[in-house]
Order: structure tokens, then C-alpha cells, then sequence
């Protein structure tokens, strides 16, 4: 069997082992592919995994021997999944893996804004402190989580990790989600977004990117949010309208912006969020430790194991 992953980099730079697939088949690894090299690359494949590389009814025309796609990623959004079903090629994925490493970089961010982990590093290192007549010095206030409104939009299983957390903090924790009251974890309350917005002292959203809500926090949105709103996502950048965060941010209707995640990615130079102010932006890490990496080649030597035997798991079509 010939397995082709297009893009190894950023799942495994070196610091994993291949074996577990590798004993499937042939594995051709390329650290990175562009869209001009997919078809070449892929046109002896029986199986193709890849994360971020685009598929579509075009290269799944020209590639008669594709069974398989194993996505390293629990989002598909890359791939046609009707152009896959037409063609018999059966696309997997990988749930959960990075549960709670999300939600402890939704948290590190969340705690790194109240607690001016940042502020006072810098001003640590700029001598700051070892000018000051006192034994501490702050300029920029702490808050506490204890009794603050922190809505989660989105209640999957990362933000229920999120909620999990949260709690011993003694946070008032919100949910903006399809499910029951009487569905979710004691000492959560389901709320409207609109009221998320419009009492929460944060907004975190940890909900799936689809057409319907792209791009939903936006100024009419914003326009209602507590002055002084911390928004953070961990999710997907396309779930905010980039200008109208960025105006928000620079006119004080948000008070912080964290984010893991861009629109576009890697972003451009002039990217209006990276050029915000009250922003801490981390290059989409929050899923990548290296125990959550390992997890993702487990399961889809497993999802592989799986479909081999006839019983395909984790199919998104």
C-alpha cells in the first residue's frame, strides 16, 4: 500500500516516530506541498493524509488510485467531502485529540491578560523593579476570575474542558449552545449570544466555523458587548470579522483580543488583527504539544487499522 502525507511538518518535525503507519505500507513523507504539486505527488497513493493541503473535485479526478484520506486534524473543511463521496473515497478524521491542550491555552491566555503576565515580564526586563523604592511594584491592575461572567460560545467537548477549568476559579460560566439547560454540566447556565456579549466579562468561542456563522462577531454584535469585553478564540479566525474586531479593539468597545487563530494563516503583513492593540496572538499552538501530536499519529494509524479491516471510524462522509 502507498501512503503519501503532504504535509508532515507541523504534526511531526522530528520528534515523532512514523512506525505505527509505517506498518501499513509504503510512507512517503513531504514537509510541506503547494497546490501545483498535490497531483504528482498523490498519483500513486492508495492513501493520502494530509492537514492543511486542499482537495477537491479537480485532484480527485486525476487520481484513480485514492481510497483514503486521513486527515491529521479533527477539521476537514479542506476537502470536498461530496466530490470524495462521488469518487468512493472515504475521508477520516481525528476528534478530540487536543482537548485539553486547547482548553489549557484558552485558559494560559485568559490568565495571562488578568494576571499582566506579559506587561510586567517587559517591564521586569527593561529594570522596571529593580528601580522601584518598593518591594512590589504594579501599574496595571490583577483580576481575579473569582465571580467574573465568562461565556463560552460553543460546548463541545473543548469548551466543556474550558468549563471544567474554570470552575474551581469560581467563575460565573455561561454557554451559548444547541444544547438543554438541564444538558449541561452542573454550574454552567445556557445563555443567549446576545446576552453572552452583553454581560460576560469574557467571551471565549470554541465553536466549529461553517458558513452559517462566519464571521459572526462583527460591529453589530460588538456594538452590544460590555465595554471593556475580553474576547478569546481558540477556534477558528473565520468566526470574526477581522475589521470590525480590530475597530473595536482601537476605539475601546473590546478590551483584550486572544487568539490562536487567524483568518488567514500564516497571515499577511498588514493582517488588521496583528496590527490591533490589546491583542495577544499565538501562531496556532494551542493543539500542537507534543503529547497531542502523538495522539494524532495514534489515531490515524488506528483510523487506518480501522479501514483495512473493513470498519472504517471517524468517517466525516
Amino acid at each position: 500500500m502507498n501512503i503519501v502525507f503532504l504535509d508532515s511538518h507541523a504534526l511531526n518535525p522530528g520528534d515523532l516516530s512514523w512506525k505505527s503507519i509505517e506498518e501499513y505500507g509504503e510512507l512517503t513523507t513531504y514537509p510541506r506541498t503547494r497546490p501545483e504539486e498535490v497531483v504528482e505527488r498523490a498519483k500513486d497513493a492508495d492513501v493520502v493524509i494530509l492537514n492543511k493541503v486542499r482537495f477537491g473535485e479537480e485532484e480527485f479526478q486525476q487520481l484513480p488510485h485514492l481510497r483514503l484520506i486521513l486527515v491529521a486534524a479533527t477539521g476537514y473543511d479542506v476537502i470536498d467531502l461530496q466530490a470524495a463521496r462521488r469518487h468512493g473515497i472515504t475521508v477520516c478524521n481525528v476528534p478530540a485529540y487536543s482537548t485539553l491542550a486547547v482548553a489549557q491555552h484558552t485558559l494560559a491566555l485568559i490568565l495571562s491578560v488578568c494576571n499582566r503576565v506579559e506587561h510586567y515580564t517587559r517591564l521586569n526586563h527593561e529594570g522596571y523593579w529593580s528601580e522601584s523604592i518598593d518591594f512590589c511594584l504594579w501599574n496595571e491592575p490583577i483580576i481575579e476570575l473569582t465571580a467574573r461572567r465568562i461565556a463560552l460560545v460553543g460546548l463541545g467537548s473543548i469548551g466543556q474542558k474550558v468549563a471544567q477549568l474554570l470552575l474551581p476559579l469560581e467563575a460565573e460560566v455561561l454557554a451559548v449552545t444547541s444544547k438543554s439547560q438541564e444538558q449541561l454540566p452542573e454550574g454552567v447556565r445556557k445563555v443567549t449570544i446576545e446576552e453572552a456579549f452583553q454581560t460576560a466579562d469574557i467571551v471565549s468561542l470554541h465553536c466549529p466555523l461553517d458558513e452559517r456563522n462566519r464571521g459572526f462577531v462583527n460591529a453589530q454584535l460588538l456594538s452590544q458587548a460590555r465595554p471593556g469585553l475580553m474576547l478569546v478564540n481558540t477556534a477558528r479566525g473565520g468566526l470574526i470579522n477581522d475589521e470590525d474586531v480590530a475597530q473595536a479593539l482601537c476605539n475601546g468597545q473590546l478590551g483584550y483580543y486572544c487568539c490562536d487563530v487567524l483568518s488567514q494563516e500564516p497571515p499577511r503583513a498588514d493582517h488588521p488583527i496583528l496590527h490591533a492593540p490589546h491583542t495577544m496572538i499565538t501562531p496556532h499552538v494551542a493543539w500542537a504539544s507534543q503529547d497531542a501530536r502523538g495522539r494524532i499519529v495514534t489515531i490515524m494509524a488506528q483510523n487506518l487499522r480501522s479501514y483495512l479491516a473493513g470498519q472504517p471510524q471517524n468517517v466525516v462522509n
